[in-house]
This record gives C-alpha cells, sequence and structure tokens, in this order.
C-alpha cells in the first residue's frame, strides 16, 4: 500500500494517552507514513473529528489542543474534498455522512480507507481494509 484515506480511528491512536487495541497497528502506519513509503489522503473534517474527540472525550484543555491543532498541521496529509454525490450514495447504504466521505474519497481515488470501525468496514467492502486483521 502506497497511498490510502486514513479515517479518524486511526489517526486518534497516533495521539491517544493510553493503550488501546489497533494502537500498535497505527503507529506502523505512521512509521511507514514519516518514513515516505505512505501516502495519507484525508478529508478535511478529520482533523475537526480528531480535536473534538481529544476534547469531548478525552478532556483535553486549550493548551493541549492547540498543540494536537499545530501537531495536525505538521502531518500535511495530502487532503482531498468527496463530491456531495458520492457522500449521498454512501450514506444511502448507512454510512454516517462523516464515515462516508472517507469512503467516497478513496473510492474517487481508486484507494483504500483504513478504518478500525466496524460500521464502516461492514458497509464499505472492497473499498475499505481493516486497521488490525479479524
Amino acid at each position: 500500500m502506497t497511498e490510502a484515506v486514513l479515517d479518524a480511528s486511526v489517526v486518534l491512536k497516533w495521539f491517544v494517552p493510553k493503550r488501546e487495541p489497533g494502537r500498535t497497528e497505527a503507529r506502523a502506519l505512521r512509521e511507514e507514513y514519516e518514513a515516505g513509503h505512505l501516502t495519507v489522503v484525508v478529508p478535511a473534517l478529520l482533523f475537526l473529528e480528531v480535536l473534538n474527540v481529544a476534547g469531548r472525550r478525552w478532556g483535553w484543555d486549550e493548551d493541549a489542543l492547540l498543540r494536537l491543532a499545530a501537531g495536525l498541521d505538521d502531518l500535511l496529509f495530502e487532503v482531498a474534498e468527496p463530491s456531495l454525490a458520492s457522500v449521498a450514495v454512501w450514506t444511502g447504504r448507512s454510512l454516517t455522512a462523516y464515515d462516508a466521505a472517507y469512503v467516497a474519497v478513496a473510492e474517487e481515488r481508486g484507494i483504500v480507507v483504513v478504518s478500525d470501525d466496524r460500521s464502516l468496514l461492514d458497509v464499505a467492502g472492497p473499498v475499505a481494509r481493516p486497521l488490525v486483521a479479524r
């Protein structure tokens, strides 16, 4: 794999403050990315989702969130916005519009979306690859 869409369930594991399932696999993808062996493509909403989880679920304060925002900017992911029609198709197949955006970008680019979100993986079929082999 040389190019992939990573969804928030994967990128969050790059920053999660504790051990959790899939963290090792997510960090391995980060190492591939940092070594220049993987191009990461994401819709812009990824950054909002990561900040939201860090602030609301993890309870990070403003300073920590500002450091996270800077860290996300430093990643220099390729940002690609899907067509609304593609998002609509995947939303019609029972994904949230947010998850549909990741799948639509992957489908439009002819690459896979890597996710740790079981519902996304169940719906997206050949367009998706699980972070952890099950």
